[in-house]
């Protein structure tokens, strides 16, 4: 019988809560004292237009145009020329690479077409469309290629806006999602001898499907911050989900209230993200940047800025820095304001990635403005901002328990700090 896997240790005594804290601290200030060619670093960007094929058709929400135009305003505002951005085509991945997170009877339903209430295909979230299989492994394999831009060290950084289809499960389809590409990427490093990696989700809905891949599997840190599963899908991604006999404390779940703002999802993340990833001490970190946290996003009920993921964004940035040597994979993933939002969002996470992080109050170009807008019906925003200032209070410096923010902190430090060696005495 296989003997149980040993449990990585962190890279460095994890220490107190409060010691963590001020870690966080010192590197706030080291990057005061710094500019920003410290996090800037050769980025490949993972695109081709055949990614828009990924297409379950006319008013679904997932429309592939959010990703067009995504690339069409990156370019606009010079991200793709930036110095040190390359540009990497996809190829489609295997049915081995496939296998290693799906199941053989799975991919026979996807590639026949068909709708099959047991593999989750064919429902209104999931509905069937020509070549299906095709676009879905382009959209895996784009992800792959980005972590062997990594792994490989051709790039520091690598992105691929058109993935982050976390809710994939090994032998079903769900919630918009066919294949599930971080997790095959994931799977991809491991078998290629990386040692740990750290996934930090932040879509609004729970990374049930990377978490579920990698539940009892030490190598792999699962962190997703998402709206509270009681008021939406997938209803899953609770504190108590910390991970299987092998791996206990290594799937964290920050379950957020409806109506959470910038202010109280920065407290969150910062509460418990760069605490977990740090003892965890990953070689890699991955990252899903869905940004249906959005206030005026139509399938959720978080109250974010695009100011605030784009702070989000440079936090996942520097903390791949502090942690993992820069070595950062980071996909798309929801986000359903489809002019007004996710084009900016994620042309913000291009841009950090890049090293060359946009002025928040840049202008939107006319001619982007006039495709928006012909392209969705909707009227495009003006500039990168809106308006916020993205400022949040730590965590550490008082709490009050009977905030509904602060006391979905406290459940999961509670949840899986002491599992990562992090003394909770000083937040009591």
């Amino acid at each position: 019988m296989r003997s149980a896997p040993e449990r990585p240790q962190p890279s460095r005594r994890a220490g107190r809560y409060g010691e963590a804290v001020d870690d966080a601290r010192r590197a706030d200030a080291r990057r005061a004292d710094t500019s920003r060619a410290d996090t800037s670093h050769e980025l490949a960007v993972v695109w081709h237009e055949a990614l828009a094929e990924y297409d379950f058709g006319p008013g679904h929400p997932l429309a592939p145009i959010r990703v067009e135009l995504t690339i069409a305003l990156a370019r606009a505002l010079g991200v793709l020329d930036a110095p040190g951005v390359t540009l990497i085509e996809p190829e489609p991945i295997d049915d081995d690479m496939l296998l290693s997170v799906h199941t053989a009877d799975f991919l026979d339903a996807v590639k026949a077409e068909r709708p099959n209430a047991r593999f989750g295909l064919g429902t209104a979230d999931v509905p069937v469309f020509d070549n299906m299989h095709e676009a879905s492994r382009r959209v895996a394999g784009a992800t792959v290629a980005a972590a062997k831009a990594v792994y490989e060290g051709r790039a520091a950084h690598a992105v691929n806006v058109a993935g982050g289809l976390h809710h994939a499960m090994p032998s079903s389809a769900s919630g918009f999602c066919v294949y599930n590409d971080p997790a095959i990427a994931i799977r991809w490093l491991l078998d290629h001898g990386v040692e740990k990696v750290a996934y930090v989700d932040i879509d609004v809905h729970h990374g049930d499907g990377v978490q579920a891949v990698f539940y009892d599997e030490p190598r792999v840190l699962t962190i997703s911050l998402h709206q509270n599963g009681r008021t939406l899908f997938p209803g899953t991604g609770f504190p108590e989900e910390n991970g299987g006999p092998n791996a206990e404390g290594f799937a964290v779940n920050v379950a957020l209230p409806p109506g959470t703002d910038d202010a109280g999802w920065l407290r969150a993340f910062h509460a418990v993200v760069p605490p977990l990833v740090t003892a965890f001490g990953p070689t890699i970190l991955v990252s899903q940047h869905g940004c249906d946290s959005h206030r005026h996003d139509p399938l959720a009920q978080l109250a974010l800025s695009v100011d605030g993921q784009r702070t989000a964004h440079a936090a996942i940035h520097q903390l791949a820095h502090e942690a993992c040597a820069g070595r950062w994979v980071a996909t798309g993933g929801g986000g359903y304001a489809l002019a007004e939002v996710v084009p900016r969002t994620w042309t913000h996470l291009l841009a950090e990635a890049s090293g060359h992080a946009l002025d928040p109050a840049t202008a939107t170009p006319p001619d982007w403005q006039a495709t928006a807008a012909s392209r969705t019906g909707s009227t495009p925003p003006h500039t990168m901002t809106d308006g916020e200032s993205a400022t949040y209070r730590d965590f550490a410096d008082g709490h009050d328990p009977a905030d509904p923010v602060d006391r979905a902190i406290l459940a999961t430090m509670r949840a899986v700090f002491p599992a990562n060696g992090l003394d909770l005495s000083g937040v009591w």
